[in-house]
C-alpha cells in the first residue's frame, strides 16, 4: 500500500514541485493549504491530491492532516525578506514550525523539515557547509532570524524528544512554478523586463527547483535523524548569473556596478516610504543590502555523498526559469 505523505505550503513554489514529484513516485499525496490559497501550480493534478484546509499557527487544524498521514514535508514558510508586520514572519516560520514539529510528534510520524542555508555562517572567502555553525547574531533580518529560530526548534525535539526529523537546507531555488513571485524571481522578471538598472558585487548559490524537490526524498530514503543536508546547486557571481539570464533571455546585460554602501540611504528612504506611506513591499532593503556583502555560496557535497543528489548544471535551471517566467508573465 502506498505510503501517504502530507505537504506543507504544496501550492507554493517549492512546495508545487515537491508535490508533483509525490504523485509520481507513487505516494498518496495530501496537502495542506490556506482557504484563501492561490492553487495554480497544483491545477494540472488536483484530482490526484487529498486536501485539507489549515493555518500552521493554529496547531488544532494541523491535528488531522498529520494524522492521516506517515510522512510530512514541512515546506511551507513566510520568506519575505522584508514586512511591514515582522511578526507575522516569527508566526509563520517559529510558531508554525513548532505546532508541526508537537502534532509530528504526538502522531509518530516522520518530518522532513525544509529549513534554509540562511541558517548557516557565513564567512568571508569561505564556501559554508553544514559544520558551518551560527549563532543567532550571526543572522541578518526576520527571514534569517526565524529560520533560525526554527531549525533549532527541530534540533531540539529530535534530541530531546525523539522526534523522526530530517533537516534540509535549500540555497536559491530558480526554475517552473515561481508565481509570486520569490526575490530571486523577482530579479529574473526585472531582468527580462530591461527593469533592472544596475547589480551589487555578491554571489549566491543557484539550484533548479526540480533538484531541491528531488532532493526532499533522497533526504527521507537516505537521511539520518537529526541531521541536515544543503541541497544547492552552483555557486555563481551574482553578474554572472544576471549575464547567464540576459543571454538566454535575448535581452541587454546589466551593465552598472554599484557599491552596497551607496545603497543604504535609499534603501531606508524606501523602507520608511514603503511602511508608512505607499505600504508596499520594497525590493530595496537594509538587510538586503546587508546581507550581499558577503558573497553565499554554499558546499553540497554531503548530500551528494551521502544522500547520491545530484543537481543538474545550473545554465539548464536558468533556461527553464527564463522559459517559465517569459511564459507565465507574457513577456514573449
Amino acid at each position: 500500500m502506498a505510503k501517504k505523505i502530507l505537504i506543507t505550503g504544496a501550492n507554493g513554489f517549492l512546495g508545487s514541485a515537491i508535490t508533483k514529484l509525490g504523485i509520481k513516485k507513487g505516494y498518496k499525496v495530501n496537502i495542506l493549504v490556506r482557504k484563501d490559497s492561490n492553487l495554480i501550480n497544483l491545477k494540472p493534478f488536483l484530482s490526484k491530491l487529498k486536501i485539507y484546509y489549515g493555518n500552521l499557527e493554529d496547531i488544532e487544524s494541523l491535528n488531522q492532516p498529520i494524522k492521516d498521514s506517515d510522512i510530512i514535508f514541512h515546506v511551507a514558510a513566510d520568506y519575505r525578506l522584508w514586512s511591514r508586520k515582522p511578526a507575522e514572519i516569527y508566526a509563520a516560520n517559529v510558531l508554525g514550525t513548532e505546532n508541526i514539529a508537537l502534532k509530528t510528534l504526538i502522531h509518530n510520524k516522520i518530518l522532513i523539515y525544509t529549513s534554509s542555508v540562511a541558517t548557516l555562517k557565513l564567512t568571508k572567502d569561505v564556501i559554508s557547509d553544514e559544520k558551518s555553525e551560527a549563532n543567532f547574531d550571526d543572522m541578518t533580518g526576520d527571514y534569517k532570524k526565524s529560520k533560525f529560530l526554527a531549525e533549532k526548534i527541530v534540533l531540539s525535539f529530535t534530541k530531546k524528544k525523539k522526534l523522526k526529523a530530517i533537516i534540509v537546507n535549500p540555497s536559491t531555488p530558480i526554475g517552473e512554478g515561481d508565481i509570486k513571485p520569490t526575490p530571486t524571481g523577482k530579479i529574473i522578471l526585472d531582468v527580462l523586463k530591461k527593469e533592472m538598472p544596475a547589480y551589487v558585487d555578491t554571489g549566491l548559490n543557484f539550484v533548479h527547483v526540480d533538484d531541491v524537490a528531488e532532493g526532499h526524498f533522497l533526504a527521507l530514503k537516505y537521511g539520518k535523524i537529526g541531521e541536515r543536508y544543503i541541497l544547492g546547486g552552483e555557486n555563481l557571481n551574482f553578474k554572472d548569473f544576471l549575464d547567464l539570464v540576459s543571454e538566454i533571455g535575448k535581452v541587454p546585460k546589466v551593465k552598472f556596478k554599484i557599491n552596497q554602501k551607496y545603497l543604504y540611504i535609499f534603501a531606508l528612504i524606501n523602507e520608511i516610504i514603503a511602511k508608512h506611506i505607499l505600504h508596499y513591499n520594497p525590493s530595496l532593503t537594509l538587510d538586503g543590502l546587508k546581507m550581499s556583502e558577503k558573497k553565499m555560496f554554499f558546499s553540497s557535497e554531503k548530500a551528494k555523498k551521502l544522500l547520491r543528489y545530484r543537481p543538474r548544471n545550473v545554465k539548464n535551471a536558468i533556461k527553464d526559469s527564463v522559459k517559465w517566467t517569459k511564459n507565465h508573465f507574457r513577456l514573449m
